[in-house]
């Protein structure tokens, strides 16, 4: 089913404010949410596609992207929405809390809450032309997994958590002062609303148990140093059998020892000789696909810039390249010949009148601007 666009989603327009869109959001969300529409199967797919809207757009980061590139574009980085209604609890408490009058996690009407697991975090180190051109990368990294034998309760097999007794099962404990009544996590069961009085022995009663997780992860190529992805549910277990967290990867780019990155061009500086600046020639240059003939012009001066086009860093979402642009420098040499040092005070005979003329003329011209100006100024003062 083709997904609707995220602007008509929440109603806005495309240079709504982030305030103009939350207002949006927290409408819809409260007209949809699956505790207010019991009744009503559409209500949770609804609530799910605003929340999606709302993720997209509420982050700068992701905004850009989706304006360049649409829903294909926010695959590229990893975003792939929700699919479970606890965890756009878990991500957008802030906007729930104190307005909906529904928490950011769930408990159901017949046993203990359960709440999203923890994300995790995976800085990940990759080369130039891995990020360049994308990469699969094997990584393994500890996480707290839900417990096989209990299936995430927390109890032995054969008997279930049971109602705090001491909180009735609301996780939390009222105490009145005069008008006001504060009410506070229950001591007792952790404001879970439930006691473990058989737990399991293999995870002590916590429902979770330590694993290495190997996964592969795709690096999609254009990425940048600083880039992250977001892996859905690869984070730690919830509690008594929630939904597990994501998993952030943070891409750690390499510097390369001849090219710099400049958004998707890549830039390189490359030595030429005299003869080469002066008569041009061609050159062969390195690129990130190999080696390039450059052609450069007679009268080349140092600094000079040249483009190599579609040479550059694939864009991250959809086609196209980025250009390589080579600085030439001039090389100048160290160790000389003593038929190349006769060669250049030659040179700098047949050339030299010619530019102590140029310099002359210059210099002159120079000097009569500061007398006319010295002249002015005394003028002034005469008057």
């Amino acid at each position: 089913m083709k997904k609707r666009d995220y602007y008509e989603v929440l109603g806005v327009a495309r240079d709504a404010d982030i305030t103009t869109i939350k207002k949006a959001y927290r409408k819809l969300a409260f007209d949809s949410h699956p505790d207010r529409n019991p009744n009503n199967p559409d209500a949770e797919e609804k609530f799910k596609e605003a929340s999606e809207a709302y993720e997209a757009l509420s982050d700068p980061e992701k905004r850009q992207v989706y304006d360049r590139y649409g829903h294909e574009g926010l695959k590229g980085v990893g975003f792939s929405g929700f699919t479970d209604v606890t965890d756009i609890f878990s991500a957008f408490s802030d906007v729930f809390d104190g307005f909906f009058g529904f928490g950011s996690s769930r408990r159901s009407r017949s046993g203990p809450t359960t709440a999203v697991g923890a994300d995790l975090r995976y800085d990940l180190t990759i080369s130039f032309e891995e990020a360049a051109f994308g990469v699969k990368k094997e990584i393994e990294f500890p996480r707290r997994k839900s417990c096989e034998t209990c299936k995430g309760t927390g109890a032995a097999p054969g008997y279930g958590p049971t109602k705090c007794s001491r909180c009735n099962g609301t996780g939390q404990t009222g105490m009145s002062r005069g008008f006001f009544t504060i009410r506070t996590t229950c001591p007792t069961c952790g404001g879970t609303g439930v006691e473990i009085k058989h737990p399991c022995e293999k995870c002590k009663g916590s429902g979770k148990v330590m694993e290495t997780r190997s996964l592969t992860v795709t690096i999609p190529a254009g990425v940048d140093n600083g880039s992250h992805l977001r892996i859905v549910r690869e984070g730690e277990a919830g509690d008594h059998g929630g939904p597990p967290g994501n998993l952030y990867v943070v891409l750690h780019v390499q510097p390369h020892s001849l090219f710099e990155r400049d958004g998707y061009h890549v830039f390189c500086r490359i030595p030429i000789s005299f003869s080469q600046a002066a008569l041009g020639a061609e050159i062969e240059v390195p690129t990130l696909d190999g080696t390039h003939r450059l052609v450069v012009p007679a009268g080349t001066q140092p600094g000079d810039l040249f483009r190599i086009p579609k040479a550059g860093i694939p864009h991250l979402r959809g086609s196209g390249r980025g250009d390589q642009i080579v600085q030439v420098i001039l090389k100048v040499p160290t160790d000389l010949t003593e038929r190349q040092r006769e060669i250049l005070v030659e040179f700098e005979k047949i050339v030299g009148g010619a530019d102590k003329t140029e310099w002359k003329k210059a210099d002159s011209a120079t000097y009569n601007k500061k007398e006319n100006r010295k002249d002015k100024k005394e003028k002034k003062e005469r008057r």
